[in-house]
C-alpha cells in the first residue's frame, strides 16, 4: 500500500529561491531509502541536498556536508544517490569551482550519518567540466560513480571510479572509450553494482557521422574495455543510439536499455542483456513497433531482480503525437512483449504518458512509476505494481 506524499521535511527551510526537486532516490531494505536533489537557496543560488528515510519516516533534508566550501560559485546539485546497505549510501553530481569550471563530486553515509563532499579523486587531472552523472552501490559496500568531462580541446570522455574498503579511487577515462570515441564526444549515462560486487556501465561515444552505445564491465575492482553493444549498430540506420540504463542482477549478469534511430527522425527502444559475463545482441524491444506507430519510442528505466529477470520500461508514441507508456518483462533471459501499462488509458487524456522508473526486488514482483496528463490537463503521477 502506498503512503501518501508528502513534502521533504526541512527541505522549505532550505529552499528560500522557491526551486527545489528530487532528482534520484534509492532504497536499501523496506522503509530505509535515500533522496537526493537541489534547491535554490536565498541567494539564487542552487545546492544540492540529501534526504535519509529510517525505518519508514523521513529525516530532514540537508545540504551535503562540505559542498559549500566546494562550490565557490554557487551552482551544485545531487544527480545520483544510491544505497547498499541501510544507512549506508551514497550521492554524486557536481559543483562549480573558484575557476568557474564545473567539477564532479561524491559523498558518502556511514551508519546514518553523511560524509564530507569530495571532489572525485582524478578528475581535475583529466581536464575541463566534469560531473557525475550516476553511481551505484552494493550491499557489499563497494560503489561505482560514472560521468563525463571535457578536456581542453573541447572534447567529451566518460569516466569512472570505483570505491573499494571504504575508499574511492581515482576516475579513469573509460578503457578503450577513446579508441572508439572518434568523434570526440562521449559520456557514461548509467553505471550499476551487483550485490556480490562486480559492476557495469553504459552510455554513449561518437564516431565522425553518428553516435553509439557502449558498456563495460568491472570484474574484481578493475574496469575492462568498452565494446560497441553488439548488434546496436545495425539497428542503428540513423546514426543516433545511446545506452541510458544498466541494471545488474549478479556478477556478469545484467542488462541494458537505451534508443537507436532507424531512419531520419524514427526512434525506437532496444534492450540487450549480458549472461556469465558476455553481452548478447541487441534486440528492439518485443512488441514495441506494433505500439509505436508514430515511429518514436525510448526505454528510459532498467531493473533486474536477479539473472536473466529484469524489467524496462518508456514511452511511444501515437495517433500523431499522442505518447503512451510501456513495461516489459524478461523472464529466464527471454524478453516478452512489451504491453500498454494497463489502466493507464482510463486515466490519461491526452499529453505526455511515460515510465520514469521502474524497480524489480531480488524477490521477484517489480514495480513502475510515471507521469501522465489528465482531463483538466494538470500532470498526474502513476503507479504499477507487477503481480504473478
Amino acid at each position: 500500500r502506498w503512503g501518501t506524499a508528502i513534502e521533504v521535511p526541512g527541505l522549505a527551510a532550505l529552499n528560500k529561491g522557491g526551486n527545489a526537486g528530487v532528482i534520484s532516490v534509492s532504497c536499501a531494505s523496506a522503509g530505509n531509502c535515500a533522496a537526493g536533489g537541489l534547491y535554490t537557496n536565498q541567494a539564487g543560488n542552487t545546492q544540492g541536498f540529501v534526504a535519509a528515510e529510517r525505518n519508514g519516516r523521513w529525516g530532514n533534508a540537508v545540504e551535503v556536508p562540505g559542498l559549500a566550501a566546494l562550490d565557490t560559485d554557487g551552482y551544485s546539485g545531487v544527480s545520483s544517490v544510491s544505497c547498499g546497505a541501510a544507512g549506508n549510501c551514497a550521492a554524486g553530481g557536481y559543483y562549480q569551482d573558484r575557476h568557474g569550471l564545473q567539477q564532479g563530486f561524491v559523498a558518502a553515509e556511514r551508519n546514518g550519518h553523511w560524509g564530507r563532499a569530495v571532489e572525485v579523486p582524478g578528475l581535475a587531472a583529466l581536464g575541463g567540466d566534469a560531473q557525475v552523472n550516476s553511481v551505484s552501490c552494493a550491499p557489499a559496500g563497494n560503489c561505482a560513480a560514472g560521468g563525463d568531462n571535457t578536456d581542453a580541446s573541447g572534447n567529451s570522455h566518460g569516466f569512472v571510479a570505483s570505491k573499494q574498503h571504504g575508499r574511492w579511487g581515482k576516475a579513469i577515462e573509460v578503457p578503450g572509450l577513446a579508441t572508439l570515441n572518434t568523434g570526440g564526444y562521449a559520456q557514461v549515462w548509467s553505471v550499476s553494482c551487483a550485490p556480490a560486487g562486480s559492476c557495469a556501465a553504459g552510455g554513449y561515444y561518437s564516431e565522425p557521422h553518428s553516435e553509439q552505445g557502449f558498456v563495460a564491465a568491472e570484474r574484481n575492482g578493475r574496469w575492462g574495455t568498452a565494446i560497441k553493444v553488439p548488434g546496436l549498430a545495425a539497428l542503428n540506420k540513423g546514426r543516433e543510439a545511446q545506452v541510458d540504463l544498466v541494471s545488474c542482477g549478479s556478477a556478469g549478469n545484467c542488462a541494458a536499455g537505451g534508443y537507436y534511430s532507424y531512419g531520419q527522425i524514427g526512434r525506437r527502444g532496444f534492450v540487450a542483456s549480458e549472461r556469465n559475463g558476455r553481452w548478447g545482441t541487441a534486440v528492439e524491444v518485443p512488441g514495441l513497433a506494433a505500439l509505436d506507430t508514430d515511429g518514436y519510442s525510448g526505454v528510459t528505466s532498467v531493473s533486474c531482480a536477479s539473472a536473466g529477470s529484469c524489467a524496462v520500461g518508456g514511452y511511444y508514441t501515437f495517433h500523431g503525437g499522442e505518447q503512451g507508456a510501456f513495461v516489459a518483462s524478461e523472464r529466464n533471459g527471454r524478453w516478452a512483449k512489451a504491453i500498454k501499462v494497463p489502466g493507464l488509458a482510463a486515466l490519461s487524456k491526452g499529453g505526455d504518458v511515460g515510465v520514469s522508473e521502474v524497480s524489480c526486488p531480488p524477490a521477484g514482483n517489480c514495480a513502475a512509476g510515471g507521469g501522465y496528463t489528465d482531463r483538466r490537463g494538470h500532470g498526474q503521477g502513476f503507479v504499477v505494481s507487477q503481480t504473478g
